[in-house]
């Protein structure tokens, strides 16, 4: 397992455990409010992961940057299809997405190689 799939996975986890356990109501329900945004809607699950991924590239937040890439996966995206999500959050962003491209790929490619995807979470910032 990749080292780096690991890490992100364990801290993820340690540190929504931690934060949901203190008593705040809004943050709470600001991690619920992420969840249902997630749900299948007018749009399905996949669409909603490939649009998250394409926001968090233009972003430039790395952190859901691999969330995004792992729950595509876990929704079926192909391999094909995150590329031209790639595409599009480049095109939106502009070459300074390149670096955070960089770690995308990166990132897709330890999880083919048989790292597991990050578990299902509140949140994915």
């Amino acid at each position: 397992m990749s080292d780096r799939v690991e890490e992100f996975t364990a801290f993820r986890q340690r540190m929504n455990e931690r934060i949901l356990a203190e008593d705040n109501q809004l943050v709470r329900r600001f991690f619920a409010l992420d969840t249902q945004a997630y749900k299948a809607g007018a749009l399905d699950g996949k669409t909603k992961e490939m649009l998250g991924l394409v926001a968090s590239l233009v972003l430039r937040c790395d952190d859901c940057i691999s969330y995004h890439v792992a729950q595509c996966r876990q929704v079926g995206v192909s391999r094909g299809e995150l590329f031209e999500v790639f595409g599009i959050g480049l095109v939106v962003g502009g070459s300074i997405v390149i670096p955070h491209l960089r770690r995308a790929v990166d990132f897709l490619e330890q999880l083919e190689s048989g790292a597991p995807t990050a578990p299902e979470c509140a949140d994915h910032a």
